[in-house]
């Protein structure tokens, strides 16, 4: 019985463990997939499997790298850094949405109505774990499973196995959790101002007659018509989900072509 050399076999587990470990370290930090909903065993094993499928494309381009070797263990840190910051560049989108959903509970009177949230392992409010759920959907429905595994082998073209990571410009990554937070008030202004008005309006209403005690109606008719307000913001939410997306793939890109 044929046996393969030792060499060959080396080959072939370098070239199976440098895209392993980029797409595992994708798969922990992108949305939905990165939750501990999804199990640790499950998250490996579709590395695995996508490890497989994208050897082709990795070997096509990567460098010379012993895996027994110094330079083997710092292309392993390589892999890990490139996989979380695609990972990353996704869970910002989905971070948008968090933060929308804790101005909304904010804003309505809802924050003390919070639960145990499954899919992050902490407590949030009910605002926010409805927008989770929506955004899942969109996510699945645009096929962003698909595109995340399209991100990754082009990824292998852009920063090779061994060549370093001197092409990511990992500040254009952090300056983009400012917009983060800019993006998520800009979706909770129309909540926001509108809740404003109906506070103020009670507010003169019970300079005018004080014996009506008009405070005592403010909380109910401010989480009534926020209510409505949620409902009428939660119709564009996809819209602009998708938008935040579009301009995550357009950041993406352009690292791509500097690179």
């Amino acid at each position: 019985m044929d046996t393969l050399p030792f060499d060959q076999l080396i080959g072939l587990l370098g070239a199976l463990w440098w895209p392993f470990c980029r797409t595992l370290a994708l798969f922990s930090a992108t949305p939905i997939v990165g939750e501990s909903m999804v199990p640790i065993s499950v998250r490996v094993l579709l590395s695995l499997v996508l490890a497989v499928v994208l050897m082709p494309a990795s070997q096509l381009t990567a460098h010379a790298v012993a895996p027994f070797s110094m330079h083997g263990v710092l292309a392993t840190l390589e892999q890990g850094v490139l996989g979380f910051a695609l990972g990353l560049a996704f869970h910002l989108v989905v971070a948008v949405v968090t933060t929308l959903g804790f101005l909304l509970s904010s804003q309505l009177g809802l924050s003390m109505a919070v639960m145990n949230d499954p899919m992050n392992g902490a407590s949030s409010d009910v605002v926010s774990g409805l927008l989770n759920v929506l955004c899942m959907l969109v996510f699945f429905s645009v096929d962003g499973h698909l595109l995340l595994t399209g991100i990754l082998g082009a990824s292998f073209k852009a920063w090779p196995v061994g060549a370093g990571l001197s092409g990511l410009a990992l500040e254009t990554l952090a300056q983009h959790v400012a917009w983060v937070f800019s993006a998520a008030l800009l979706l909770a202004l129309p909540v926001i101002f509108s809740t404003l008005v109906v506070q103020v309006g009670m507010g003169y209403l019970n300079r005018v007659a004080p014996s009506l005690n008009l405070y005592s109606l403010g909380f109910s008719l401010v989480t009534l018509f926020g209510l409505f307000m949620l409902a009428q913001v939660m119709v564009h939410v996809p819209e602009h989900y998708l938008a935040m997306t579009r301009s995550v793939l357009d950041m993406i890109e352009q690292e791509f072509h500097v690179h």
